[in-house]
């Protein structure tokens, strides 16, 4: 069987090396074009040792000419680059957009927190995210917008984290809506490459933790909201009835999202017995295969999920705060970016949702 060629275009950036890894051990896809920026005429192998596969690839100048005739093109780029860029792409080739520049459903939402020009929503590449409940009360998903899609936007990796935590009480009702917390402990490379090189370096080097984007200003705060919408069965334009603080804090770790997820509970969720509440994550994530529910009284950690596209999730009830904690543990640059991608990309050409991926994680 013939696969589907690929073009990677930021292809030296974290994403973008990633995404080549995971490819070039997929038996759906070959790479047949990289390109980036100010490293154009350079080999690849000078930048993605780690993919020795594709060593001898020459970097090209990002532009349309260059990326059309493949029929899949990966976009890896910053935010803000992609959306001009996506309107001269082929039509009949599928595009995945592993920026922010078609994630959103609302321009003010984009104005406010991104600015500049607004992009069309393109479908949404979480194929775990619950869109609320069919008649018959069965869950409805993102993973049934996805096949046959030729453009597809990536979520954020905290965005992914954030949700896949606190998705399950929002949908079933027994949190509030309002004074949701998350806290996240992400690594360096969850900062993008830009911000690790100049405010990071003692961080790499040496143990220590700084927070970022704080105030309610961090650009992933919308887009959880409207997946938090969704959850509920509503449209983004409900979004504005959740609140939450979000507050992402930089630790020494190359890689890996630890989210720790809080919010008030609701009549119904006071409820709950503790093996009732498990019972309602472990529905949640039913026959969701990169979704491990831990056992009663395991923490997830990011270590057991590093090179893999499983989320590892649990949930408490704090009953001296009222509050239900929910976790969730992944690869920021795999199930936070270019795994969940390619996830979605599989769904879209219909492959096996785990074509070329995993959710073993590597051992420290």
């Amino acid at each position: 069987m013939s696969k589907y060629t690929v073009a990677v275009a930021g292809a030296t950036g974290y994403a973008g090396g990633e995404a080549l890894r995971i490819l070039a051990g997929h038996p759906g896809f070959e790479v047949t074009c990289v390109t980036g920026r100010s490293s154009v005429g350079r080999r690849l192998g000078e930048y993605a040792p780690h993919v020795p596969q594709l060593a001898g690839l020459t970097i090209r100048e990002t532009t349309p000419q260059v990326l059309n005739g493949h029929d899949v093109v990966i976009l890896a780029l910053p935010h803000g680059a992609s959306g001009s860029l996506a309107q001269d792409l082929d039509p009949a080739s599928v595009v995945l957009d592993l920026g922010a520049d078609h994630r959103l459903e609302r321009r003010r939402a984009w104005e406010e927190f991104y600015g500049g020009t607004f992009h069309e929503h393109w479908t949404y590449g979480m194929p775990e995210l619950i869109m609320g409940h069919d008649a018959a009360g069965a869950y409805r998903r993102q993973r049934e917008a996805l096949p046959g899609a030729r453009r597809i936007a990536g979520p954020g990796c905290n965005v992914t984290a954030t949700t896949l935590a606190m998705q399950p009480g929002i949908a079933e009702g027994i949190v509030e809506r309002h004074d949701i917390v998350a806290d996240l402990a992400v690594g360096y490379s969850g900062a993008g490459k830009n911000l690790t090189r100049t405010n990071l370096l003692a961080a790499e080097a040496m143990g220590s933790a700084t927070s970022y984007a704080v105030g309610g200003v961090h650009r992933h705060i919308p887009e959880i909201l409207q997946n938090f919408a969704h959850a509920a069965g509503l449209g983004a334009q409900d979004a504005d009835g959740f609140s939450l603080g979000f507050t992402p804090m930089l630790v020494a770790m190359p890689r890996g999202i630890l989210a720790c997820v809080s919010a008030p509970m609701s009549e119904k969720g006071r409820g709950l017995g503790d093996a009732e509440l498990e019972a309602i994550w472990r529905k949640a994530y039913e026959g969701q295969d990169f979704m491990v529910v831990l056992p009663h009284g395991e923490l997830p950690a990011t270590q057991n999920v590093v090179g893999s596209n499983a989320a590892h999730l649990q949930v408490v009830a704090d009953r001296r705060a009222d509050r239900i904690v929910a976790f969730a543990a992944i690869d920021n640059l795999n199930r936070g970016t270019a795994g969940q991608a390619i996830e979605s990309l599989n769904i879209a050409l219909g492959l096996p949702d785990d074509a070329g991926l995993t959710k073993i994680g590597v051992a420290p």
